[in-house]
């Protein structure tokens, strides 16, 4: 996220001093620096009410949580909704989106993160340290799971009859089940089993920021370093224990 230095001749969408947010990773990444160019269809006009650093959580993890819900799981209003990874960057945003179309959402997430969880929005939430929700009988009929490490023969025990399991994320044991397993047990069944690989889309990026503007989504963020200390932010988000996102904050009062 950041202001908009100069523009290029055919640029039509924005002007010099706009602020914006997006997502570089389609255009040669590089985000982690003072300046970067990339083309307009990346960015969008940063939410009013967020601050830059805030912005800055939402292009990857919230248009990922958007595009696994939405056109990956079908999310439709009233439907039990559970999110495996909760607490993380996409599942901070999965929980709110998913509430957003009006579904009810249980979040999975560990002991230190259960409170955190219930205050963006959960209407339950599952300490997987003292609970295994693909044993208790609950059934789901959609399951984003950001990661964890559960086979895909445990989701769909947690899975309604004709319920919808979508992962974003997880162990590379999980990838290769999904991606091999799952085209299979869709096939031969009536649940739906898949992965899903984000898209940059700007067209999703303002549907997001509508929902931002609303209230309707609130980023969570645990930690900020400076430009200089990216590798130790790196380095903790690698741990897998961060709560939210992690950002990386570009002070302003340097660049000229």
């Amino acid at each position: 996220a950041g202001r908009v230095e100069t523009v290029g001749r055919n640029v039509t969408q924005f002007q010099p001093g706009d602020e914006v947010f997006g997502d570089v990773s389609a255009c040669g990444f590089g985000a982690f620096a003072e300046y970067v160019s990339v083309p307009e269809k990346a960015v969008a006009l940063k939410p009013t009410r967020l601050t830059f650093e805030e912005a800055a959580t939402v292009p990857v993890s919230a248009v990922t949580a958007l595009q696994g819900l939405r056109d990956q799981g079908h999310i439709q209003p009233g439907q039990k909704v559970l999110i495996n990874g909760a607490s993380g960057g996409v599942g901070t945003f999965a929980v709110q989106i998913a509430k957003a179309f009006g579904a009810e959402v249980t979040g999975v997430c560990s002991t230190r993160n259960v409170d955190m969880v219930r205050s963006i929005g959960a209407d339950y939430v599952i300490d997987y340290m003292q609970e295994d929700f693909t044993k208790n009988g609950q059934r789901y009929d959609l399951i984003l799971a950001v990661n964890g490490y559960h086979p895909i023969s445990a989701y769909q025990r947690a899975l309604s009859q004709e319920g919808m399991y979508v992962m974003t994320g997880g162990s590379m044991a999980q990838m290769f089940q999904a991606m091999l397993l799952g085209p299979w047990l869709s096939k031969n069944g009536s649940q739906k089993m898949g992965n899903l690989l984000a898209k940059p889309n700007q067209k999703d990026l303002v549907f997001v920021k509508e929902l931002l503007e609303a209230g309707k989504v609130v980023p969570v963020i645990e930690r900020r370093y400076p430009l200089r200390e990216v590798p130790e932010a790196i380095r903790y988000v690698e741990e897998g224990h961060a709560k939210g996102k992690v950002v990386i904050t570009v002070d302003q009062n340097n660049l000229t």
